[in-house]
């Protein structure tokens, strides 16, 4: 494994994170802590959650436990972690709706220092290494949500703050905000960025090069098709996952070139997908939302491969110019979490 420097913290991070949001589905609960100890095992030191994870009906599918039944992943996380939880380094996240009542989401500071808690004590630690505002919340100013998370810092309940799923001017905002008022600032963006979906380069991408933060890309082998096309076999796969649409005839035909191409370099899709991400600038690590053991540790190999300049710029032309930005902010609210026993907000 090889590892990076995660923005301007100091703090070296596993080049390959991994993902949690289908933890108590695939893998379900019970095979949790086998596919942790794994990730450990390959020198993984990067776990990326959030407090909304694994038991919203989103995640349902067939064969798994009803959303009610399940664990939130966090959960499910600390269980695994313990006895090692100063190994790793773990990310978490606050905004998704987390309950019926009208103020269970958000970035609001009242929100937020109540999440937290819940995800400290979820994950059985009394401190979270990276905090991310999951989305932006256009009802609340970005003043009050970084001044909180700066007072969580000064508490020792959170170390450093990241932003997911903001357009590169919030990004450039909540720098100028931390600089005017003396908080510390944020130290990562995490995005949706593949070889497929190259929006992030637009903007986001020279933004946190220029400013010294790192992009932490989810999704990058594009739910699957840009690691094996196995994948098109699957009943649930790709966006599937998540009630999504799945594959287009485009994004397909991209899978299968970066398939032929890996085998003329006697490669696998994954490793040539995951290696062309971690070289595109600012990129720290990339979130592997592994089912198995069996993909987590083929994922893994990808840190080693260092693909020729040839290489990547036949990888690069394959995609179209990247589309605008696009992030989730007043496209309506996400599903609650369903109701069950033990559920905690």
């Amino acid at each position: 494994m090889k590892y990076s420097v995660l923005g301007t913290t100091g703090l070296k991070v596993s080049r390959i994170c991994l993902g949690t949001a289908t933890f108590g589905v695939a893998p379900a609960a019970k095979d949790a802590d086998r596919l942790v100890r794994a990730a450990i095992d390959v020198g993984i030191n990067f776990v990326d959650t959030a407090d909304v994870y694994g038991n919203m009906p989103v995640f349902d599918r067939p064969g798994a436990p009803a959303a009610a039944d399940r664990e939130p992943a966090e959960q499910i996380l600390g269980q695994a972690l313990r006895g090692r939880r100063d190994e790793i380094v773990i990310a978490t996240k606050c905004n998704g709706i987390v309950g019926l009542n009208i103020n269970d989401r958000g970035l609001s500071r009242r929100h937020i220092f109540r999440q937290v808690e819940t995800s400290l004590r979820r994950l059985e630690t009394d401190y979270i290494d990276l905090y991310y505002a999951h989305d932006p919340d256009p009802d609340t100013p970005l003043e009050q949500t970084l001044g909180a998370y700066d007072d969580l810092i000064r508490q020792g309940k959170i170390r450093y703050v990241g932003l997911s799923n903001h357009p590169a001017w919030q990004i450039i905002q909540a720098l100028w905000i931390a600089d005017d008022r003396r908080h510390q600032a944020p130290v990562a963006a995490q995005v949706k960025y593949n070889l497929i979906d190259r929006a992030a380069e637009r903007e986001l991408a020279p933004a946190c090069e220029q400013f010294g933060l790192s992009l932490v890309p989810y999704a990058p082998l594009h739910g699957g098709l840009l690691a094996d096309l196995g994948v098109l076999d699957r009943e649930v796969a790709g966006d599937r996952r998540f009630s999504g649409a799945g594959f287009t005839a485009a994004e397909i035909a991209i899978g299968r070139e970066v398939d032929r191409l890996s085998r003329n370099w006697e490669l696998r899709p994954y490793q040539v997908s995951l290696a062309w991400l971690l070289s595109r600038p600012a990129v720290a690590s990339a979130i592997v939302g592994a089912e198995t053991i069996e993909e987590l540790q083929a994922n893994a190999t990808a840190a080693e491969v260092e693909l020729e300049p040839a290489q990547l710029d036949a990888l690069t032309a394959l995609a179209t110019e990247a589309a605008p930005f696009h992030h989730r902010a007043g496209e309506g609210p996400e599903q609650p979490p369903a109701a069950g026993p033990g559920r905690s907000h």
